[in-house]
């Protein structure tokens, strides 16, 4: 029976280009989508842009140009940033294609159907950054300006008609789903801060604007757009096809296995998502986890602070792999993260040169020497060989992964790395050429560690993993996680084929 994996990330506004956020949470949810196909799941992975809204239009206006074009091109440079990082995603929605805008309208339809908006009158504040709605409590004023305490951005006051979603209506519902699904909203912190505010009340939530005109029409009244939020939300589901509940694409992906987002749009994620698809009967995604920011110096990067990090010239610098290896480990997922060019080196050097790429040029070297570059035969495992072999656990790897422990993989990659270089230098395969058995016992060894660690660092690493199993000519889609419980996997006799370099150190130069 087929098994089903559906990741999202959060659809990006492309008011400017690219930053390392968008990155990492794009090359994070690469990672899930990558593990979970190797490991026999039909992944759908999407992503995509959020083009509506007062910021959009204001920054076309800006810049003198049509907004659709300006989203055209801004949309364009998001497309060749999935590219560029070389993620998995099936598909890629704009939230300004006919599809998304019949699946925004048929959910307001049916919303308005069940009684859960309505007309009425909006005062208060207003962040235009945000594209977020702020009660007094949630403002303060610094040198004189209204802003919004979680984000520091500005706020406006707004005084105009509005659609309203019955919000309120759906406070005890939503706290009665997360004590009944405790991995609903993950990191655990995060969700304690969602239930929080939950509990503090819910007040019905604007869900229109007149004020602008850039945006989808609320179905019978030209005059108001939908509200960005509901409009941006329900990309997860009009990328399945969205209100044909019966095609194939929403009967085998929804509900979502996860949405991955920043921390700073949990609230709309965790509180607001989950309301609107309750009023309108469509069953929860399964899981939804705020992971920490990217911070350049203490600050989250943001066009408005002028500390935007450009992946693009990370990658040009040291190569895509060595990005995603860095973003994957030094950053404890679920916490915040600073980007080091030190730290960045080091795991170079360090982690991939040394530990992963030498291994791989040191036992294959050792193999086309003195075991005429075939897998060897006669092979007797014994208790040291077993030992390193037998700690490939993947039903504990495959706990880890659903609960999103990318640090234990990480930590598990590493030390496995570690143990495998101790037990071939340990073992001095060079000094048994008069024990023939046992010199092919260690070189099997190794080369199955090598193989099986290439495997699991495919979701990481994925060009470099496959240059690693070119030593063994398989190719990307012989990769099955379920066969790292095979210790005989490689088949003897069979040639091995040197490789090139793997990773090439970074030299230290003295100003």
């Amino acid at each position: 029976m087929d098994k089903y994996y559906y990741i999202t990330t959060p659809i990006y506004y492309p008011s400017a280009k690219p930053h390392m956020g968008h990155a990492y949470s794009s090359i994070i949810a690469d990672f899930f989508a990558r593990f979970k196909k190797i490991d026999g799941f039909k992944v759908c992975f999407l992503t995509g842009t959020d083009e509506h809204g007062l910021k959009i239009q204001r920054a076309a206006e800006k810049k003198g140009i049509e907004t659709l074009k300006f989203c055209n091109e801004i949309s364009q440079t998001f497309r060749d940033l999935s590219k560029t990082l070389n993620l998995t995603n099936t598909d890629f929605i704009r939230t300004t294609e006919e599809r998304h805008k019949k699946s925004v309208q048929s959910l307001w339809k049916e919303l308005e159907k069940n009684d859960d908006i309505y007309l009425s009158k909006y005062s208060g504040w207003y962040s235009v950054s945000d594209e977020a709605f702020y009660t007094n409590d949630e403002i303060e004023e610094i040198e004189g300006i209204k802003r919004a305490i979680i984000s520091k951005s500005s706020v406006e006051w707004m005084d105009e008609e509005s659609y309203f979603f019955r919000l309120s209506k759906w406070e005890k519902p939503l706290l009665e789903y997360y004590e009944k699904n405790p991995d609903f909203i993950l990191p655990e912190s995060k969700k304690n801060e969602v239930i929080s505010f939950v509990k503090s009340g819910l007040k019905d939530l604007s869900v229109s604007r007149k004020s602008f005109s850039w945006g989808i029409k609320v179905p019978g009244n030209n005059e108001h757009v939908i509200y960005v939020w509901l409009d941006a939300l329900t990309n997860y589901i009009s990328a399945l096809n969205y209100p044909s509940i019966n095609d194939s694409l929403f009967q085998k992906f929804w509900p979502a296995s996860i949405h991955l987002i920043g921390k700073d749009i949990l609230r709309f994620h965790a509180v607001y998502w989950p309301a609107f698809l309750m009023a309108a009967k469509i069953p929860l995604p399964e899981k939804i986890y705020g992971h920490g920011w990217i911070l350049s110096g203490e600050e989250k990067m943001s066009k408005s602070k002028g500390n935007i990090l450009d992946p693009i010239e990370i990658i040009e610098k040291y190569g895509l792999d060595a990005l995603r290896y860095y973003l994957i480990k030094e950053v404890s997922f679920g916490n915040d993260g600073n980007i080091s060019q030190e730290r960045l080196e080091v795991c170079i050097n360090s982690d991939l040169a040394n530990n992963f790429g030498n291994l791989c040029q040191r036992v294959t070297a050792f193999t086309i020497k003195n075991l005429q570059g075939k897998i060897p035969n006669k092979v007797k495992f014994e208790k040291n060989d077993l030992k390193i072999l037998d700690k490939f656990n993947l039903s504990l790897i495959r706990e880890k992964i659903n609960k999103q422990d990318i640090n234990y993989y990480i930590d598990f990659i590493v030390n496995s790395l570690f143990d495998t270089n101790k037990y071939f230098n340990d073992e001095e395969p060079w000094n048994k050429k008069d024990d023939l058995i046992r010199l092919n016992t260690i070189i099997y060894t190794t080369l199955e560690i090598v193989r099986k660690i290439s495997y699991m660092l495919y979701p990481i690493i994925p060009q470099s993993s496959l240059n690693a199993l070119k030593i063994f000519g398989i190719k990307e889609n012989e990769i099955d996680f379920s066969t790292l419980k095979n210790h005989k996997y490689l088949k003897e006799n069979t040639n091995i084929t040197k490789i090139e370099i793997l990773f090439k150190k970074i030299e230290k130069t003295n100003d």
